[in-house]
């Protein structure tokens, strides 16, 4: 598929990190099991906790649910839906997009898509050419994706830095059971490349020591499967994709993505998911401003495979 070079490059360079770190701190009081006339004997052992389940239950997302998810950033509307107005107006946008993909014995699943590393057009001090999301801000959205019983999905656009030491610093929120990752290829360019200028790359080996790096943790923590994406929209921008491997405790994702009209989107979707993507999930993605006559969710359910996520920005 010979696209116009145009159809591969997004209108938008992702914002500068504009927001200061904000600490949140909660003290939590501890409090005594017993009265003062217990003693060590009559003491009942702390049960354990119950084990952490996804949003409305379970511990596996697919094949039992479909993800439905809107994508972007609060540094600027033009890099997704997500990023328009506060968490909770895109999360009530977000409810009334999603309930037409429920199916019978198939429910839907939300999820926030937050950009939580941007790739930029400037170097930055260390000269990777992205910025990082405050803890403060993911903890925001986190909150909110709770309150409306969803994933939170955290996608790394890395500049010149790599995807392991973006998904490490990440880790503290990898731990929730909430958490979830995407990798953004489109934004990984090498030295003299420039995001943006340069349509960027992963190699399937840099692909999977993410995903082993986050499958231990699932494991050693006991956590819910978790999703974990990779975007792509030219046939070059995961290299070696046969050899992507699937780790266990992780909902591994193909998602197909670039802006087009219905008959471009659909013949690129069937050209990804062929034998290489075999046993792993098909992902979607739509554009609200973009696309040209957006997609309809008949026209996307009627996809072959029928997708297990549907990403909007």
């Amino acid at each position: 598929m010979n696209e116009p070079a145009h159809i591969y490059h997004r209108r938008r360079l992702a914002a500068g990190g504009l927001l200061g770190a904000l600490l949140l701190l909660v003290v939590l009081a501890l409090r005594s099991c017993g009265s003062e006339g217990d003693t060590a004997s009559d003491v009942q052992a702390v049960p354990k906790p119950a084990v952490a389940e996804l949003p409305g239950g379970g511990r596996t997302i697919f094949p039992g649910k479909r993800v439905v998810a809107f994508y972007g950033a609060p540094q600027s509307e033009r890099l997704g839906v997500l990023g328009i107005g506060s968490p909770e107006r895109a999360a009530t946008r977000l409810r009334r997009v999603m309930r037409v993909y429920a199916t019978r014995g198939r429910p839907v699943l939300p999820a926030f898509e937050l950009i939580s590393t941007i790739a930029n057009a400037h170097p930055g001090d260390d000269g990777l050419y992205r910025t990082h999301q405050t803890d403060a801000t993911i903890e925001r959205y986190l909150l909110a994706a709770r309150k409306a019983k969803a994933l939170l999905l955290l996608d790394v656009q890395p500049g010149r830095s790599d995807f392991l030491a973006e998904a490490q610093r990440l880790q503290r929120w990898l731990l929730e059971p909430d958490v979830g990752l995407a990798l953004d290829p489109e934004w990984h360019v090498g030295d003299g490349e420039i995001p943006g200028q340069t349509i960027g790359s992963v190699t399937a080996a840099q692909v999977n020591e993410v995903a082993r790096y986050v499958s231990n943790l699932v494991g050693k923590h006991d956590l819910p499967q978790k999703l974990f994406v990779v975007h792509q929209f030219t046939e070059g921008m995961i290299q070696n994709k046969q050899q992507v491997v699937r780790p266990p405790g992780l909902a591994m994702t193909m998602n197909v993505d670039g802006f087009g009209n219905p008959a471009n989107k659909i013949s690129k979707y069937k050209a990804f998911t062929t034998s290489e993507t075999a046993g792993f999930h098909n992902g979607f993605k739509l554009f609200f401003e973009e696309d040209t006559d957006l997609m309809t969710h008949k026209d996307v359910l009627a996809l072959r495979p029928a997708p297990d996520l549907v990403v909007y920005e």
